[in-house]
């Protein structure tokens, strides 16, 4: 496992790099593998990453065939709600891109009345998309995005948070402190078993968690994130000083 974390001036040029990575994941894992799986977040750094990933050059770099989007964690709104992570991919043109294949975004649906239930049927969904039974060790995504919560948190694994735990499922209900809500999110169990982990963090308010997380602390839900690569593209202000400048 690697960990390796990169500063950048301003959110601006975070969003780059992340569009960039994608791209460069998404070629080494059509040319290996033949597909490129992501579990894709919520959040403004990832909204402006979607932004230039519909656009040209990166647009037309990816073989968006071969791609299959699944989504990291999303809270009890339907698709349409504004605070609906699916939503804000499909409105920054994402989970639109010409010449994604059918039944190749796979959408949380945690707007479903049982939640625990909706946790397993997106467990099986997720297993049938990589050709395993869903109870076999979680499959390696080739990517996994991530952010970061002033209190630590990534995905919707907030500090106390009995999911914090979870060893076995991939997929669970959990809840979110402020606002105050229940969620469907991805386990550490496979957020661990990714190719590559990318947090992108921005701003001041993260900076006394990023440099929790930089000095090696474990009891932040971020800090115990450790895919087999995982990349932290954080701006100067998280930074504060620190990191390997780009």
């Amino acid at each position: 496992m690697t960990r390796r974390f990169v500063v950048l001036p301003d959110t601006d040029a975070v969003a780059v790099a992340a569009a960039d990575r994608f791209v460069a994941l998404a070629a080494n894992a059509v040319r290996r593998r033949g597909a490129f799986r992501v579990a894709i977040s919520g959040g403004f750094t990832p909204r402006a990453a979607y932004a230039l990933l519909a656009a040209t050059p990166r647009a037309t770099a990816v073989d968006w065939s071969r791609v299959e989007l699944f989504w990291v964690d999303e809270r009890t709104v339907p698709p349409d709600h504004p605070d609906s992570n699916f939503g804000a991919a499909r409105g920054g043109g994402l989970a639109r891109m010409e010449g994604l294949r059918d039944g190749a975004v796979h959408r949380m649906r945690a707007e479903a009345p049982d939640l625990d239930a909706a946790a397993h049927a997106y467990q099986a969904e997720i297993a049938a998309a990589f050709g395993i039974a869903a109870d076999a060790p979680p499959p390696p995504f080739d990517l996994v995005w991530l952010g970061m919560g002033h209190d630590g948190h990534t995905a919707s694994l907030f500090p106390g948070s009995p999911a914090l735990g979870e060893l076995g499922r991939w997929v669970v209900g959990a809840w979110a402190p402020g606002p105050a809500s229940w969620r469907l999110t991805l386990t550490f169990p496979v957020l661990n078993a990714a190719r590559e982990a990318v947090f992108t963090v921005c701003g001041p308010d993260k900076a006394a968690a990023f440099a929790l997380v930089r000095a090696g602390a474990s009891q932040l839900p971020a800090a115990r994130v450790r895919a087999r690569r995982t990349l932290w593209l954080v701006d100067a202000s998280t930074a504060g000083s620190g990191g390997d400048p780009a």
